[in-house]
This record gives C-alpha cells, structure tokens and sequence, in this order.
C-alpha cells in the first residue's frame, strides 16, 4: 500500500470500451491498478448505471457519495481546500475500501437495499412535493385576507315623512360607526331621501360597472305603494311598504360597503357623511332620462340577441348558464315564497274571525265549565293569530326578501358578462378596422399614391395602439368578472346560511309557542263536565 501511494496514476482511459474490464477481471490483478481503474469508472457514473462503484462509497458514508468521488477523482493534488493534513491518509483509506469490494456481486451482497444512484431523484421529489402545496396555502391565506371584513356598521332608521300631498317624500336616517381612517369622523348620522339612494347606484354603476365590477342594485321603485303613503293615511299596508323599503335600503348600503373597490369610492364617502347632496337627477321612471335607460337596455338586449361571442374560456360560459339557472330556479321560488306569505296571512285573519266566534259561543253557553273552556279557547287562538302574524313577517322579511335582492344581485351578475362581451366585442371590431387600414395601404401602394400612403400608415399605428389596448382592457375586464362572481358566490353561501339559520329558529320558536298555549289550555278542556 505504501508504494502504491507513490505511483503517479496513469491517464483515464478516452473510450468507454474499456470499462467492462473492472468486471471480466478475477481480482488477481496488482493493486494500483484496481485503484486507478475504480477511479475511472468513478469519473463517468452516468454511462453504465448498474454496476457503479457508488454503492461502494455509501457504505461509509451513503450522504457523501459526490465528495468521496471526487477526493478519489482528485487524489493527486494533495489538498482541495476542505481536508486536514491527513487527507492523503484518507484518500487511501478510500482506496482500501475500494478494493477489498470491488467486486459487483460484493456490492450486491453487503448492500442490497442501498442505490446510492437514486438518491437525487428522492432528493428532488420531496421538494416538489413541498413547493406545490406552500404555494396553495399562500393563496388560500390571501384569499382569506382579502375577505370583505371592515370596522363598518350602517343602519338606515327613522323614516320619516316631509311634506304634503304628491309632493312628500320619505327621508331616512343613516347612521355610520366606523374606526377606518378614511372617514372623518368615528361616528356620524345624515339625512337621505330615497332618490338619494338612487342617484349613489347610478354614480358607481356609471364608473364601476363597465370594469366588470358587481354594482349593488337598490330596491326598486313602487310608484303604488309610494302613492298610498303620500296621498293615504298610515295604515297597515303603508306601514308595512315603509318598512320594506327601509330595511332593503339598509342592506343595499351594507352591501356597498362591503365591497373592497366601491368603499374607496368618494362618492359613498359623501353619500355617509357630507350633510346637504345635490338633488339627484334622472332617477324619476317617467323622466326623460328614465325613458332613455329604458331605449338602451332594450338596445342592449337586441345586440346580445345578436352578437355571437367565440368563447376562449369555458369557465366564463359554465358560469353563465349556472347564473341564468339560478336566476330562473330562484324566481320559481320567491313566487311560493310570496304565495306563503299570503296565506300565512290569511290564516292569521281567519285565526281572529274564529277566536271571535268562540269569544261569542263562549259567552252565550249555559254550562259553566264549557262556557269558561270556550273563552280560554278563544284566547289561545288570539295568541295563535299574532303567532301566523309574527311568522309571515318572518317569511317575508327574513326569506322572500332574501330572494328578492340576489334575484336583483343575479341581474347585475348578467350584466358584468355582458359588459365583458362588449369589451370583446370592441376588441374584434378594432381588429376589423385594423385589418381594412392595411388593405386599404395595400390598394395605395399598388395604385402608386405615395402623398397618401404616410397617412394610411399613421392610421394603421393608430389602429394598431388601439387593439392592444382593447385587448388589455378585455383581459382586465376578464379578471375582474372572473373575480366577482366568485367573491359573489362566496357572500352568497354566507347569506342563505345566515338567513336561512334565523328562519328556521323563527319557525321553531312558533312551534314551541304553539306547543306550549295547547299544552297550557288541555287541563282546561279535560275540566269540562
């Protein structure tokens, strides 16, 4: 060993046909020469994969497989800059282990569940494995981020009516509380009239709707039912418009605060806390700028009759059907819906009418125990006749106005692919025109018009400048849609839920009421003699 430390070792071979000899070899060969010969076959462990020494190496250690390659690759230059003094001793040592199992079926013997081979490939996967599922947590943290939760609570109260005749109106009180820095104040209370609420929709619809964004719609106008509270006296009827209205008129505002794009507005910063608007204009139906929103949508519908969109994404046309699925189950819905309401109230009045007859027979009965029975009975059904009132109220308030604004919401939802259909639209009529400015250039540069051609090829850039902009702005509008219908979906699910929790408690509370009058009025009825 000592003398084969001084050999200078000869040259690795240049061809790959001397590798096999390592293996027709009998191990009887001089020792120098199987250690330059491992060393060799260490140089290139990617031509012949299963016989490599690698395997070798890993039984010292099997994490060092590359450093003990090339400290064996590298044996004659004495240092590399990471051994100590006895890194020629360890080369050696390398060499020792090297020859006492260089033999194949050795390697096989003493480490037959060890393929150092494998060992980047196990190394590389975990990673992969890793990075994938990080970056969808990463997503799902700022989807969770960017959830609409704000410092913000509004409540529209107090309706209160101003004026006389046809020219009264109702105001509102809207009540802010907030700790977000963009407000003034903490806490704040205006004034609004309902054409106010009107004319904040048609402000951010106008800037927000043609981005793709999903503007809030607001309740909308009943000329009948404001007619009667102008002109008629306060009745149950008028009472009950009033506080319809109130209560989706808080909702709408929720609604606009929620979103993230439209609380920057400046306008729903005035509408909260400046406290004089100017008069809204164009809100009344029978204007004529109400007159003229009818002519455009009519418009609209005639062009989405015929413009036929060559769908890029299927996700934008899956979502559409689901929208005017929904839109169409919905509506079913929020007609039985209705047809409850009415006749949870028509049971409640005919409730009344049977407790009074009762109130009556019990009056005129002869037997003590029967007449007193009755009486008792007549006041169980009073109680059951505000119980029917109390749960139409419910059904309606909590579930079929429910239905009414996402039936509205569903709308505008429509309207966003809508809009991004006439983005598309303007981008593809922008690439007509573009293409007839470079026909119409061909046709000058063949007729030899050349005091025309400059002219042409300005228009031509400018057509050009166009079509890339349209095509942003389509895209822009893509990821905005895209992004909506999906925080819409989300809120959505969160809503049904929410109401859909509180009515069915309104439900069971009217069960348990009823449970408990019949319970508390059958020792009475076991009394009668």
């Amino acid at each position: 060993m000592a003398a084969s430390s001084d050999r200078i070792p000869p040259p690795f071979p240049e061809s790959e046909e001397q590798e096999p000899e390592p293996h027709t070899g009998d191990g009887d060969s001089d020792e120098g020469e199987d250690i330059f010969t491992g060393s060799s076959n260490l140089s290139e462990p990617s031509k012949n994969p299963p016989p490599q020494p690698i395997d070798v190496f890993s039984t010292d250690e099997a994490t060092n497989v590359t450093t003990t390659s090339n400290t064996v690759t590298n044996s004659t230059d004495g240092t590399n800059g990471l051994q100590s003094d006895n890194e020629d001793q360890d080369i050696f040592a390398e060499a020792t282990v090297e020859l006492s199992l260089d033999s194949p079926r050795n390697d096989r013997k003493n480490e037959p569940s060890k393929p150092a081979a494998s060992m980047p490939a196990l190394t590389i996967t975990p990673s992969t494995s890793k990075t994938q599922p990080q970056t969808q947590t990463l997503e799902e943290l700022e989807e969770e981020e960017s959830e609409d939760k704000f410092d913000l609570n509004i409540a529209v109260t107090n309706p209160e009516k101003i004026g006389d005749g046809m020219n009264a109106y109702m105001a509102y009180k809207v009540s802010t509380q907030t700790t977000l820095p963009m407000f003034k104040n903490k806490t704040f209370t205006v004034k609004r009239r309902f054409s106010d609420f009107l004319g904040l929709y048609e402000k951010l619809s106008e800037k927000h709707s043609q981005n793709g964004y999903i503007v809030p719609p607001p309740p909308e106008k009943s000329i009948l039912g404001m007619t009667k509270v102008k002109v008629g006296k306060e009745n149950s009827s008028s009472v009950e418009f009033v506080e319809r209205r109130r209560a989706a008129l808080e909702r709408y505002l929720q609604r606009i605060v929620c979103h993230p794009s439209l609380l920057q507005d400046p306008d729903v910063r005035e509408f909260l806390e400046k406290d004089e608007l100017p008069r809204a204009t164009g809100t009344q139906t029978l204007s004529g700028a109400g007159f003229l929103k009818m002519i455009n949508r009519a418009t609209d519908a005639v062009n989405k009759m015929t413009i036929k969109m060559n769908e890029s994404d299927i996700w934008f046309e899956e979502k559409l059907q689901e929208v005017e699925s929904e839109e169409q189950h919905l509506r079913k819905l929020h007609t039985v819906v209705e047809s409850l309401v009415n006749h949870r109230k028509e049971l409640s009045s005919n409730t009344a009418i049977f407790a009074k007859s009762l109130a009556m027979l019990g009056s005129s009965e002869d037997n003590t125990a029967l007449s007193r029975a009755l009486c008792q009975l007549s006041e169980v059904e009073d109680k059951i006749e505000q119980l029917h009132q109390e749960q139409a109220g419910s059904d309606f308030f909590i579930f079929a106005e429910l239905l009414s604004d996402y039936l509205r919401l569903l709308g505008v939802v429509r309207s966003c692919f809508d809009q991004r259909m006439k983005s598309w639209q303007r981008w593809q009529d922008s690439q007509t025109m573009l293409q007839k400015k470079r026909e119409n250039e061909a046709k000058l540069l063949w007729a030899n018009k050349p005091d025309k051609l400059q002219q042409a090829k300005d228009e031509i850039s400018e057509w050009e400048s166009r079509v890339a902009q349209y095509e942003r702005d389509f895209e822009r509008v893509s990821a905005n849609v895209r992004k909506e219908v999906l925080r819409f979906e989300k809120e959505k699910t969160r809503d049904f839920k929410t109401q859909l929790v509180k009515y069915i408690e309104s439900l069971l509370h009217t069960q348990q009421q009823l449970i408990k009058y019949w319970e508390a009025f059958l020792p009475e009825a076991k009394a009668i003699v």
